[in-house]
């Protein structure tokens, strides 16, 4: 292919996948833009980055800088919801390029009136864009440049910093070469920071033996507001379907009274457009969604796309499953786990434009009908991807403030691909990892590599069908330790509760990661006015966290050296480091551990350090490189705020 252009753009960064899908940013964040741009021979070249918001008509343009190796750099920002375009843009800066060639002339005691002359023609094309003041002093330095008698004078203006200030101004930009166009997609700031509590509505009565409402769960809602939490998930709250329910601990026949799994979907009473009859109506669930918000907290719903047998659509809609020739549909599985109350949707059907438009239509329903605007998606991993990319565009066209959780609790790649493909924020493998060496891995995974461009990691210590081995002692200290570590490394963080804070924790089994008596199939009465310990560590934290712009994301993090395995310390900060901190934790829930923990390099500069441990209010000065801390079982960590 014939190019003309001078100018070779490699390198480009940020970008996924070669363009294929957007990087993510929040309202008011920064995107530093590099990329490799050169040209042959020596001529001086400039470059810029070209952006606009998505509803904007005209790009707007930042210069960028020169760095070593034809690298250049830009930053800027984005200051509303929804998608970015950008690209950089590369030329031959002729005008600049006369400008320095003449001032080595000059310099070199060489005669250049020939060359002002061709300056006066450089000069003559930018008049038309310059200001008053800028187009006085510019016609000025024609009748210098074109008269002999000027000579002097012109040849001082021809080095002059404000013609080439002008020059840099009012680009001449010929035969220029463009990048490729990306895309950044812009979300409210929740995307970045949440903090969410999970709880079976069912088990919201204060009375035993009685089927918690959507009106109970008006009554916690303080609760879950005192203690930091801004977003409360809950499981489906649809219709329970009744054929082949599950029974207490995941039986395979129900007993009279037994509730089944919310995960099993529609009955009699409705499907995904309807509410179970025993929790309340929706105006009901409106209701509840309205006085949350009052608190400053979003509801979350699950999103779970699957059918139990009686959902209306496996009448209504037989081709939206795939049929056996015994005439019956394959149950969900995921071995070793059986899902028998569950029918999986076929997304391979031949009326699968029309089986999308359900599926959107449910969606929007509940974002449209009771303000929904967060939902955590139930398995996406085992739907199409192109899919999600296709249903949350389409509702990020209409609903830009909507956020969408993945619950993909699999293979990385997979994962990975349901960020790009859209998903606001992920669950993660942090669930999992214990030692200093795979959180430390684990999180520089996260934040230093490529996902920190699309990845959004939520960090929950547990879920309902998550019970970690490290839990399932019902230790204190582990519990306090995990939820701290979340807290901290992860700007976004969730539990299911009240199960954590009360440590319940026997598994259903030895060597079985599941909760013995699972909520998932049966309802409890739980004593909610309960405090303790954990709930006041963990209120305490939240609260932190909403003060300290640090810990309200995630990629700033540096870990710092200690010289013991059971402790590790790492640093954070916003990015204009106006807020520092440092968190120093034990991983050993049995013993005290001490260590000495080296400063970051970021603080080594401004030795001594005050700190301030926010937890317990506790002030040190650390004045060397290394520094000591000991940690107990009962207050198994630190969270420093910095002052230089």
């Amino acid at each position: 292919m014939q190019n003309q252009t001078r100018i070779v753009i490699e390198n480009l960064s940020p970008q996924i996948d070669c363009g294929a899908y957007f990087i993510k940013r929040i309202v008011g964040q920064t995107i530093a833009v590099s990329a490799d741009v050169f040209s042959d021979g020596h001529d001086i070249i400039e470059c810029c980055v070209k952006f606009k918001h998505e509803a904007d008509k005209n790009w707007q343009e930042v210069r960028m800088v020169p760095k070593e190796n034809e690298q250049w750099t830009a930053t800027f920002k984005v200051e509303k919801q929804g998608l970015y375009s950008y690209f950089v843009e590369g030329w031959v800066d002729y005008a600049l390029n006369w400008q320095h060639g003449t001032e080595r002339k000059i310099n070199d005691n060489q005669y250049v009136k020939s060359e002002l002359l061709e300056g006066a023609e450089y000069v003559k094309s930018v008049i038309e864009f310059a200001n008053d003041s800028e187009k006085e002093y510019l016609e000025k330095l024609v009748v210098y440049f074109t008269n002999e008698s000027d000579y002097d004078k012109a040849i001082q203006e021809a080095m002059s910093p404000e013609l080439h200030h002008i020059f840099k101004k009012y680009p001449i930009r010929f035969l220029e070469n463009k990048s490729k166009e990306l895309q950044v997609y812009v979300d409210r700031k929740k995307a970045l920071f949440s903090t969410w509590y999970e709880f079976f509505p069912r088990s919201a009565s204060a009375e035993e033996g009685k089927h918690g409402t959507f009106k109970d769960c008006e009554r916690l809602l303080p609760r879950v507001a005192s203690m930091g939490f801004d977003t409360l998930y809950f499981p489906p709250i649809h219709p329970i379907g009744e054929v082949n329910r599950k029974g207490k601990n995941n039986a395979t026949n129900a007993e009279p009274g037994d509730v089944g799994s919310p995960w099993g979907i529609g009955s009699q009473y409705g499907g995904h457009k309807s509410t179970h009859p025993e929790l309340g109506t929706i105006e009901d669930f409106k209701s509840l969604v309205k006085k949350a918000k009052e608190l400053g907290i979003e509801v979350a719903m699950d999103y779970a796309l699957q059918a139990a047998p009686d959902h209306p659509y496996v009448k209504d809609f037989p081709q939206w499953f795939k049929w056996r020739p015994d005439g019956t549909v394959q149950y969900a599985e995921n071995p070793p786990k059986k899902y028998q109350d569950i029918q999986p949707i076929y997304f391979e059907s031949g009326d699968w434009k029309n089986l999308w438009k359900e599926l959107l239509d449910v969606a929007l329903f509940w974002i449209e009908e009771c303000d929904v605007k967060i939902y955590r998606v139930d398995n996406p991993h085992t739907k199409p991807f192109f899919f999600w990319g296709w249903l949350i565009g389409e509702i990020k066209k209409k609903h830009p403030d909507v956020l969408f959780l993945a619950e993909a609790f699999t293979r990385p790649k997979i994962m990975n691909e349901l960020a790009k493909q859209g998903f606001t924020q992920s669950y993660t493998y942090f669930t999992w990892r214990n030692s200093k060496k795979e959180l430390t891995e684990y999180v520089e995974e996260l934040t230093q590599s490529e996902q920190k461009e699309f990845y959004r990691p939520n960090f929950w210590p547990n879920t309902p069908d998550i019970n970690p081995f490290p839990l399932q002692n019902g230790n204190e200290s582990i519990h306090l330790q995990k939820y701290f570590l979340a807290a901290t490394l992860s700007s976004s963080i969730g539990i299911y509760g009240p199960v954590f804070e009360y440590r319940i924790s026997t598994p259903m089994a030895p060597g079985k990661e599941e909760y013995l008596n699972s909520e998932k199939y049966e309802y409890f009465k739980w004593d909610w006015e309960k405090q303790n310990k954990i709930t006041t560590l963990i209120t305490r934290i939240n609260t932190i966290r909403k003060e300290r712009a640090s810990l309200q994301q995630t990629n700033n993090i540096v870990f710092c050296p200690t010289n013991n395995d059971q402790i590790m310390a790492y640093y954070k900060f916003d990015d204009d480091k106006q807020d520092e901190t440092l968190m120093v934790a034990s991983l050993d829930a049995h013993n005290t551990q001490q260590a000495m923990v080296r400063l970051p390099d970021a603080l080594l500069r401004n030795v001594p350090v005050e700190i301030t441990d926010l937890i317990t209010g506790n002030s040190y000065i650390w004045d060397k490189e290394w520094n000591f801390v000991e940690l107990s079982p009962e207050l198994p960590f630190h969270l420093f705020k910095i002052r230089k």
